[in-house]
């Protein structure tokens, strides 16, 4: 199966060379993905909220690559305050608590000051 790029439409992806999503037979790849509400190019201040925007954003990505979040194998969390995450895991639990993919968590800077987590996925379609 030839490999498919997934966009989101940002100039972001085509100033730097990436993809939002790179599909290569089953496996989806999500680049990290942030809390920008993409309809509105907003991002709130609270953890909680910019946690749940990255998983709508990661639901329509892995849609967008017939697949969902039960096709998740692996995350990755990347946030610059280590005490921040113990906030997300209500969120984290609500989308991903069934699925239970193998999880690490990374304290790193991040792009931009506004941003207060990043999530990144892999996914194996079941199709």
């Amino acid at each position: 199966m030839a490999k498919k790029l997934i966009s989101s439409g940002s100039t972001f992806e085509e100033q730097i060379g990436y993809s939002r999503a790179v599909v290569q037979d089953n496996w989806v790849f999500v680049s990290g993905t942030t809390g920008y509400n993409y309809s509105t190019m907003t991002i709130s201040e609270d953890i909680v909220e910019q946690t749940e925007q990255c998983l709508i954003n990661i639901k329509d990505t892995l849609e967008k690559a017939e697949a969902s979040l039960s096709d998740i194998v692996r995350v990755t969390y990347m946030l610059p305050n280590p005490s921040d995450f113990e906030h997300c895991w209500p969120i984290l639990k609500k989308y991903l608590g069934e699925v239970k993919p193998a999880a690490t968590m990374i304290s790193a800077g991040l792009a931009n000051d506004k941003m207060k987590i990043e999530i990144e996925v892999t996914a194996l379609k079941n199709k």
